[in-house]
């Protein structure tokens, strides 16, 4: 989530200043958009501009004319309302409990209890209670996108039989690209005079990267994408998990090429190749396990759960067969007639609580009873093995590639249809 990104990235990092006209009017919190009934103040995008140089600053990219930033930065919280807004019509909400546990999440990642992490952040001249529901809304966003984009994609077998099939002729299986992107768009209903505009100024940018200016500065100056203020950075991928007509593109370039204008239904769009790399095996540590699952309900109780399947543990400890008693005594119906047996899995095939409690054991080690979201367990460990994932992990990149393609295709055009069909007014020059 980029927003908690620029957040971390800010801390201990200088905040910045609005230009001494917008400095001298700061007291007066002004309406700087209105976004259908609601309002962006001049403090909100105070706040978030501080936010995204203190980011850009920390990435050492080059920061562009203070109300290029400002119209920039404007234009994101824009588009953020529009979805918020769709997301309270649609009943999406973070409760409290959800939000706690991503934050906290948060906290660990960068080595801190929760309560540093709450220091950090006021020390640096965050408020929690602000940053908490700067966190609450990417979450909504995030959930809203899944339902009204992610969740219509799907992914055919055949599709991703035709895209190894593509990759393995163009050989480019193994290749990543970096790529960094400026969009200048058009309006999806533009017309031939607009269209034409939008071509100039994208051949005028084109004829300034090409003579040196720097592209990341232009991103963030010029640029409609959604990576615009991240100087254009759409970050490690491979070829097939770019739009189509990057990837055909990116082929053929050399690191450090700058891209033709390249044309689709979003505008016009400009790529330089900044890295490429290639890529090794994929060795994964598989498990090979079995287990006995209790259920609880209204008549085995937690407690009785656990009393029982200790039992069984010292009858196995004693001597009698795993899997005599697995299909014997097991309600997990898929694995009981196999005398408990999970075949070979791979790391995060299994709910945490599981993975967690296997992963103590050694080969042939039974484990204490203990409990997930299914029931009550006791686990066996019969071997671990070094496997090649190559393959699988190939196809599954492949499914992910696509759906990552689709998804970004689909949410650019879904964002420029909400951010058209909404009434925006712009004051920030008022």
């Amino acid at each position: 989530m980029r927003l908690i990104v620029a957040l971390l990235a800010a801390l201990s990092v200088a905040t910045w200043s609005l230009p001494a006209t917008a400095a001298r009017v700061q007291e007066l919190n002004r309406i700087v958009a209105i976004v259908d009934d609601d309002v962006i103040t001049y403090q909100e995008l105070k706040d978030r501009l501080e936010t995204i140089v203190a980011q850009l600053r920390q990435s050492k990219t080059p920061l562009p004319a203070d109300n290029i930033l400002q119209r920039q930065v404007l234009e994101r919280l824009i588009v953020e309302r529009l979805q918020l807004k769709m997301a309270s019509r649609a009943g999406i909400r973070v409760d409290d409990e959800n939000l706690n546990e991503v934050i906290g999440k948060i906290a660990r990642d960068n080595g801190l209890t929760l309560a540093q992490f709450r220091q950090v952040l006021e020390r640096d001249g965050f408020k929690f209670a602000d940053f908490r529901e700067e966190i609450r809304n990417e979450l909504t966003i995030s959930r809203l996108r899944s339902r009204q984009v992610e969740s219509r994609i799907v992914i055919t077998p055949q599709e991703v039989e035709n895209y190894l099939a593509h990759r393995q002729a163009e050989g480019a299986e193994g290749t990543e690209y970096r790529l960094e992107h400026i969009l200048i768009a058009v309006p999806e209903a533009a017309r031939p005079a607009e269209i034409q505009a939008a071509k100039a100024r994208a051949e005028e940018l084109l004829g300034r990267l090409r003579s040196g200016a720097n592209f990341r500065e232009m991103a963030v100056s010029y640029s409609d994408g959604q990576q615009a203020l991240e100087g254009g950075d759409l970050g490690w991928r491979k070829a097939g998990q770019l739009p189509t007509l990057f990837s055909e593109v990116a082929l053929k370039m050399a690191v450090g090429a700058i891209s033709d204008p390249i044309r689709s239904p979003s505008g016009f769009h400009i790529l330089r190749l900044a890295e490429k790399r290639g890529e090794t095996k994929h060795v994964v540590r598989q498990t090979h396990a079995r287990h006995i699952l209790i259920r609880t309900d209204a008549i085995t109780s937690d407690e009785q759960a656990r009393a029982r399947l200790l039992r069984l543990r010292d009858r196995i400890l004693d001597g009698e067969d795993f899997d005599r008693l697995a299909r014997a005594n097991s309600d997990d119906t898929g694995s009981a007639s196999q005398g408990g047996d999970l075949g070979w899995a791979n790391p995060g095939m299994f709910v945490p609580a599981f993975e967690e409690a296997m992963g103590k054991l050694a080969p042939g080690q039974v484990s204490e009873p203990f409990r997930s979201q299914f029931g009550w367990h006791i686990v066996q460990v019969l071997e671990r093995r070094d496997h090649d994932d190559t393959e699988e992990h190939i196809r599954n990149q492949a499914r992910e590639a696509l759906r990552q393609r689709k998804m970004e295709e689909e949410l650019e055009n879904w964002l420029r249809r909400m951010r058209d069909e909404s009434y925006v007014t712009i004051r920030l020059d008022s």
